[in-house]
C-alpha cells in the first residue's frame, strides 16, 4: 500500500491526571541538583553517584551540562532526588 509506513502511531499526550501523579512533574533538573548538593554536599553527592561532574570541581552548571547529555546519570540523579524527598517526608512525621 502506497503511503503506509511501518512506524507506530504517535503516543497520545499525557493527561494532566497522569502528570499530577509524577513526583518529578514541574521539578527542574537544576532544582534537583541544587537541592541534592545542599542536602548531601558535593562530596556526599559524589559518593552516592560517582560521576566526575559531582566529584571533580563540581558546580551546578557543569552538572546540568553532563546530566542533560547522559541519560543513565540523569536517571540516577532523579532516583536519588526522589529518595531524598521520601526520607525528608519520613523525618517530618510525628
Amino acid at each position: 500500500m502506497a503511503g503506509m509506513s511501518d512506524a507506530p502511531p504517535p503516543s497520545p499526550p499525557r493527561s494532566p491526571a497522569s502528570q499530577s501523579r509524577n513526583p518529578l512533574h514541574g521539578v527542574t533538573l537544576e532544582r534537583m541538583v541544587t537541592e541534592l548538593a545542599d542536602h548531601y554536599g558535593w562530596e556526599g553527592l559524589g559518593q552516592r553517584i560517582p560521576v566526575r561532574c559531582f566529584t571533580h570541581d563540581p558546580s551546578v552548571g557543569s552538572s546540568l551540562k553532563f546530566l542533560r547529555r547522559t541519560p543513565w546519570a540523569r536517571e540516577k540523579t532523579e532516583s536519588l532526588y526522589l529518595f531524598m524527598q521520601r526520607e525528608n517526608r519520613r523525618a517530618q512525621r510525628p
